[in-house]
């Protein structure tokens, strides 16, 4: 019943997507696309939530492939990943229902969001390699086209041009892996290529390409060249999804295939994840401290904690190949964990850019400030994601990445002296970027809703509808109790470990005081709920010494400047001066940062200019050479338009001989 009727939605979002074809009158027919999409996600969400014990479901449709058919599949792994499909699409259509009237060209963006949701939930139901790659490039074209929304701005252009093209290589990538893992049999149904025996070279080869599939649309360093582009370009109820959803979706792809299609792992398997996933997640935060656009920043972030979704990923391989379950469960519960936790808080954030970009028509914090007065709902709700996404208790995103350090702290018992060097590595890494991105979201709220209105635009902002509010507060709402009753979430998701992994953590609902233990309650536990209990009771301490012993007197005056009175909102902190020693200490390494001042001399009575310029090293020394090969070999290849037909039969005859030398050898 739960296949039937998530295949059943599928198809209603289809159909929802194609009804401004019928529905010719435009005056609310994006509302209803958006509302007709809210209750189909909610429906999925149920029928990824419906207990069907141990079995898995499956079913085959007389299309696609002769002799395959569309083959369909819902197990543990399915329901866990069209839950988070599910419940983006449906709070992200809350939020479009308030936030779709403000863009350009309503009911198109409707259209292709519904057709979005519908890719993204077929990826996770299919069951063999035809489906699943269909159903990839149709989530890929569908994204692609609301990236181009904003099609009459240049930059925008670029965007979706170069997420189509890193689209392509990432199918291309999967492709090829399901044709390894097929082999000459060319069995592409899953439950085949599952029984199917293959040598070492060909595990190691699938999972390079997987990597680079699934990777690119994820958005691991150095693939991620796309994200950062594209999000910003998008609708902000797009982004949300984009971000939250399809990468995870895409981290769905890889887990499919590594680990359940591709066999037993070997302890090697784990080195290209961990050791990716911790690039991606310094050097993405990095990116992420020096943004002054704040989808850019949010975009950039995404990365980070992909990164450390593919750092858990890699301890549960390696974990898994040296027989140690438990802590492969561990570091598997916490990558999901995290995929969950990500989700929630990285919707509320792009919900709130999107609601600044509502209110003032700016995305650049330093032209932002005091917005904390003018749209207080969003501010609180914005602080409160940040607060989660920072890895603070007693939020979600403290949790799991608290499992991911307790996985790590496991480590050591490993036999292999690469692991015992390389996990340490990764955990500095791991600590690092958590760090860094803590003072990333202090940057980023403190400049865009502290202070004092730098514009007209922040000074005349007003707050936001009560759908978009909605939206964000069920998310926070959600991101509070995952944190503070982690234990629950944790057992729903142990079933998906011991279905894959063959272990899973201790039941948590019979661990004491709602603690989480990860291993035994003896090492390590964590109370969310004892963490907000002391911080309520610290704030209200506090506020009652503070009120007991205040004379009652207040006196407002202007902000100090070293003993002058200055009005003008340019002398405040800026978040490039926040971001100015990360630069300076990381940037040039990291990312070719180069400050330009031009001081006036003595006497002079100009005004002074300073400049920064960064570059993504990534993008300079690797896709640059590529682009420019390309256009080189394309001029090259230009020339054969101009052949004659005898030079034309001539070149067809000569491919003819080498192809048949080919074959006789």
């Amino acid at each position: 019943m739960p296949l039937y009727l998530a295949l059943v939605c599928v198809g209603g979002l289809i159909g929802v997507s194609s009804l401004p074809i019928y529905k010719r009158e435009t005056a609310g027919v994006a509302e209803l696309i958006y509302r007709l999409c809210l209750g189909i996600s909610a429906l999925l969400f149920v029928a990824a939530i419906i207990p069907r014990g141990a079995n898995a479901l499956d079913l085959t449709l007389p299309l696609g492939l002769p002799w395959i058919g569309m083959r369909l599949h819902l197990d543990a792994l399915t329901a866990f990943f069209l839950a988070v499909v599910n419940l983006g699409g449906a709070t992200a259509s809350v939020y479009a229902i308030g936030y779709g009237a403000h863009v350009s060209n309503p009911v198109r963006v409707a259209a292709f969001y519904a057709a979005f949701l519908a890719g993204m939930n077929l990826v996770v139901l299919a069951a063999d390699a035809y489906t699943f790659l269909v159903a990839w490039e149709f989530m890929s074209l569908a994204s692609w086209a609301l990236v181009l929304t904003h099609h009459h701005d240049a930059e925008n252009r670029r965007a979706s041009y170069i997420y189509l093209l890193m689209a392509s290589f990432g199918a291309l990538a999967l492709l090829m892996a399901f044709g390894v893992l097929g082999g000459v049999s060319g069995a592409y149904d899953f439950a085949s290529i599952r029984e199917a025996p293959r040598d070492s070279w060909q595990t190691g080869l699938v999972l390079a390409l997987v990597l680079l599939g699934a990777g690119s649309k994820a958005g691991l360093a150095p693939l991620h060249v796309w994200l950062p582009l594209a999000h910003p370009a998008a609708p902000s109820h797009v982004s949300a999804l984009m971000s939250g959803v399809m990468t995870k979706v895409a981290i769905y792809g890889f887990i499919r295939i590594v680990f359940d299609l591709l066999g037993p792992p070997a302890f090697w398997w784990s080195i290209e994840p961990m050791t990716f996933g911790a690039i991606s997640a310094v050097i993405a935060i990095l990116f992420a401290t020096l943004q002054s656009d704040l989808k850019k920043l949010l975009a950039y972030s995404t990365i980070e904690n992909i990164g450390v979704i593919f750092i858990g990923l890699g301890l549960s391989l390696a974990f898994k190949a040296n027989g140690m379950l438990v802590p492969a469960a561990v570091a598997f519960s916490a990558a999901l964990f995290h995929i969950f936790n990500h989700s929630l808080f990285k919707s509320l954030l792009f919900f709130g850019a999107g609601a600044v970009l509502t209110a003032t028509g700016e995305r650049n914090i330093e032209r932002l400030g005091g917005l904390i007065h003018s749209m207080p709902k969003t501010a609180f709700l914005f602080l409160g994601g940040c607060f989660a996404i920072a890895a603070l208790p007693p939020l979600n995103g403290f949790v799991s990445e608290w499992l991911m350090f307790q996985a790590i702290l496991l480590s050591p018992t490993m036999p292999q002296w690469i692991l015992k060097l390389l996990v340490p590595a990764v955990g500095v890494a791991l600590a690092l970027s958590a760090a860094l991105g803590a003072s990333c979201y202090v940057r980023a709220y403190g400049v865009a809703f502290l202070g004092r209105p730098r514009s007209d635009e922040a000074r005349e902002a007003k707050e936001v509808d009560q759908w978009s509010l909605g939206a964000m507060s069920f998310l926070l709402g959600l991101s509070l109790t995952a944190g503070l009753l982690p234990g629950f979430f944790i057992d729903t998701i142990s079933p998906v470990a011991k279905a894959f992994i063959g272990g899973r953590m201790p039941a948590q609902n019979e661990v004491g005081w709602l603690s989480i233990a990860p291993v035994a309650e003896s090492r390590s536990s964590y109370n969310g709920m004892l963490v907000f209990v002391l911080i309520v009771a610290s704030a209200w301490a506090a506020r009652w010494l503070i009120y007991k012993y205040w004379s009652g007197a207040t006196r407002r005056a202007p902000a100090w400047d070293c003993g002058y009175i200055e009005p003008s909102t340019a002398t405040q902190y800026t978040g490039s001066s926040f971001a100015q020693p990360i630069r300076r200490t990381l940037g040039v390494i990291a990312f070719s940062a180069r400050e330009r001042l031009d001081m006036p001399l003595p006497g002079e009575t100009r005004a002074a200019r300073f400049s920064v310029q960064i570059q993504d090293r990534i993008f300079n020394f690797l896709y640059l050479p590529i682009t420019s090969a390309v256009a080189r070999i394309s001029n090259w290849l230009n020339a054969l338009n101009f052949l004659s037909i005898q030079e034309y039969l001539g070149l067809v005859f000569a491919a003819l001989v080498l192809l048949l030398v080919g074959v006789a050898r």
